[in-house]
């Protein structure tokens, strides 16, 4: 026979009054955490007790009963009653749910009452918080009742609107509570799928990946373009913004590309129009020019514009308020963010008083040209007083043809009207389409890649050259000897003297702001400063010059003649120069690199999409992870597509020192191999210095990672 299923009995409930109730020291709660008591009784006075207190009768010493009832469990709630209480919120007799218990033990009522309450999961709290904003509730509102700030109840809703699909993976574990964040930087729930579904089956699923990924076809709102024409004026237009609400963003990214394109290309044009305005005969307009855009071009001698008394006052207070600031601090280990701040201010305002505009002759305005930009900052650039050599003045003017008005007129006339001769293009770097069809083999670099990496290299090699003065001064009497002495000695080598600067007919991106380019530009500007402005003053200011100074010198304007570009002898150069002719100048240019220790790692190269990685095939880029971080590495890339595969790729080289095939130091015994009968090294008279640099080269020359 069956036995009969013991039937559950529930304890009873009942509303006992609040001055009828003690707090018990069965109570296994003693450590604070959590939400406080204060923020709870705000939560009661909102909502009034969500949840009964759990009570036990109070008996006295013969076990009769007192009236009283003691709180076991739901000590919390007893005390944000208590100081509802005392800040008379509430009637000390107002009646308290309760449920009486009778049987067991106090001290486990406490503990099952906290050991079996399940917290929220993250997601309920996500939906939850949407449906309070659909329902009509502010988020600042949200926020309030749930004692939490906007920005976390922001990040929550943010979080509510990823795609569902994405939801039930992250409730069934299948993502991590950072993956789902990094989801949430665009609203596109295909395309959040998307990349779910690329990422999930590859395994290269990491935060920082997805973000990548999500915004690869954005622009930072640090971009140059974005900076000058404002995120303001973008959003004003129709522009989206994508924003990271769980990490640093530099302000976000920007979606529409053609319309920030489009907006900075007409405010330059408008600061074009107003610049014309100023009477020069030709305004060039881009977002971005080329390293070396006024070679060849004679730059104006303006005069300063004087200070006026009101000025100089200003200029003066501040010089006085930043001794005083000196004075005040000079013995603290540490300014305050407030000096700090002020000084910041105070510089920029001194500068900008001490940056005086310059004022040029009309008749040379009326013959030059202006180059109107963007800089990294994303400030508008506008540099002044350029010359054509076309547009030069002549030299020689007939006086017979004074009278004539035969419809030749000279520069100046031509130009005494504005005329704007420049068109505004928007600079961009040729995009190579990506096969992905690729076969295994690795194919040669393409001819322009090449050239644009041996432009770094060639920039590189002349900043290093006008610092060894000794072998600057080697290198040109050796390509004087050559001259001299070596009746069939090519003149192709990596050492025009003439000075002739090299153009770079092919430039990367980023060229001008490389650290090669900016140290030569600032060398340069300080020898202009401090050589007269007259070319008939110029032999006794060098003559005035210490020895140490003429070497520094003759060091930078021998460097200036380096070539050790890559150029296909091709059609394309009409015959300029031969396959022969390009082989003897790189030869003579790795002389040149090993005499001067040349490091491109230390001269600031390093492989990225843009510059390399992009532009080459798979092959060559998982050839370049296999020589820097071994066959482990490339197991994790050689599965992605190209585009993916460029930017792992990039991650995976960075600080490892890795350079391709044209950037690399090229050993001894590879060099001099040509054996035509003409000279590709140094002469033997200078091959024993030559060697010692070399030698004391390679003693200093760091680690890096390179096949031979």
């Amino acid at each position: 026979m069956a036995s009969a299923v013991q039937k559950i009995k529930l304890s009873p409930s009942r509303d006992i009054p609040f001055n009828k109730l003690v707090l018990s020291q069965s109570n296994v709660r003693r450590i604070k955490a959590g939400v406080s008591i204060e923020q709870l009784a705000e939560s009661i006075a909102q909502r009034t007790l969500l949840q009964s207190l759990s009570v036990r009768v109070v008996v006295d010493a013969d076990g009769q009963e007192t009236g009283m009832f003691e709180v076991p469990a739901g000590g919390r709630r007893y005390r944000a009653l208590e100081l509802l209480v005392k800040q008379k919120r509430m009637a000390k007799t107002q009646p308290v749910p309760c449920v009486i218990r009778d049987g067991g033990i106090a001290e486990d009522d406490s503990l099952a009452e906290n050991d079996e309450r399940v917290g929220l999961h993250p997601l309920d709290q996500f939906r939850a918080f949407k449906l309070l904003c659909d329902g009509g509730m502010r988020e600042e509102d949200i926020a309030a009742r749930h004692f939490v700030s906007p920005a976390i109840v922001k990040q929550r809703l943010r979080l509510a609107s990823v795609s569902p699909k994405l939801h039930d993976v992250y409730a069934d574990d299948g993502m991590t509570l950072e993956q789902l964040m990094a989801f949430s930087v665009t609203a596109d729930q295909a395309r959040q799928e998307q990349i779910w579904d690329n990422v999930s089956r590859s395994g290269n699923d990491e935060p920082y990946q997805i973000r990548r990924m999500l915004t690869e076809n954005t622009v930072r709102a640090s971009d140059r373009r974005a900076q000058f024409v404002g995120l303001a004026a973008y959003e004003q237009s129709g522009g989206s913004v994508m924003r990271d609400l769980f990490a640093h963003d530099d302000g976000g990214w920007l979606q529409d590309v053609p319309l920030l394109d489009r907006l900075a290309t007409e405010k330059l044009k408008a600061e074009a129009e107003t610049i014309a305005a100023e009477g020069w005969m030709w305004i060039e307009v881009a977002v971005d020019f080329p390293y070396g855009h006024t070679r060849g071009l004679r730059e104006l001698v303006g005069e300063p514009v004087d200070m006026t008394e009101a000025e100089r006052a200003t200029l003066d207070a501040l010089n006085a308020e930043y001794a005083k600031i000196e004075l005040d601090y000079q013995d603290a280990d540490e300014l305050p963010d407030e000096i700090d701040q002020r000084l910041s201010e105070i510089e920029a305002a001194r500068s900008v008083l001490e940056s005086r505009p310059l004022v040029y002759e009309p008749a040379e305005i009326a013959r030059a040209g202006v180059f109107v930009s963007i800089d990294s900052e994303g400030h508008l650039s506008i540099d002044r007083g350029y010359v054509r050599p076309e547009d030069e003045a002549p030299a020689v003017v007939d006086p017979e043809a004074e009278g004539r008005d035969d419809g030749v007129v000279d520069g100046a006339t031509r130009a005494s009207g504005t005329v704007q001769r420049g068109v505004i293009t928007v600079a961009g770097s040729p995009v190579e389409p990506a096969d992905e069809d690729e076969d295994d083999a690795i194919k040669p670099l393409p001819d322009r890649l090449i050239t644009e990496l041996t432009a770094h290299r060639t920039l590189a090699l002349r900043n290093a050259l006008a610092n060894d003065p000794a072998v600057a001064f080697q290198a040109v009497l050796h390509n004087f000897v050559l001259a001299a002495f070596y009746r069939f000695a090519s003149s192709s080598g990596c050492l025009e003297l003439a000075i002739r600067t090299p153009v770079f007919p092919a430039q990367a991106p980023g060229l001008k702001e490389s650290a090669s380019a900016q140290a030569i530009d600032i060398r340069h500007d300080g020898w202009k400063a401090r050589l007269p402005k007259d070319e008939g003053d110029l032999w006794g200011a060098l003559t005035a010059l210490d020895g140490k100074e003429q070497a520094a010198l003759f060091a930078h304007c021998a460097s200036s003649a380096v070539n050790a570009l890559h150029e296909p002898a091709n059609r394309y150069n009409e015959g300029r120069i031969s396959a022969h002719g390009v082989r003897q100048r790189l030869g003579q240019a790795d002389v040149l690199a090993r005499a001067v220790g040349l490091d491109m790692v230390r001269a600031g190269w390093k492989s990225t999409v843009d510059n390399y990685l992009g532009r080459v095939t798979k092959p060559r880029i998982l050839e370049a992870v296999r020589e820097a971080k071994g066959e482990q590495s490339v197991q994790l890339i050689d599965h992605l597509k190209k585009g993916d595969m460029a930017r792992e790729a990039e991650r995976l080289l960075d600080g490892t020192g890795w350079l391709p095939e044209p950037l690399r130091l090229v050993e001894i015994d590879a060099m001099g191999q040509d054996t035509d009968g003409e000279a590709e090294g140094l002469p033997e008279f200078l091959a024993a210095a030559e060697d010692e640099a070399a030698a004391d080269a390679e003693e200093e020359q760091p680690q890096i990672i390179a096949a031979e």
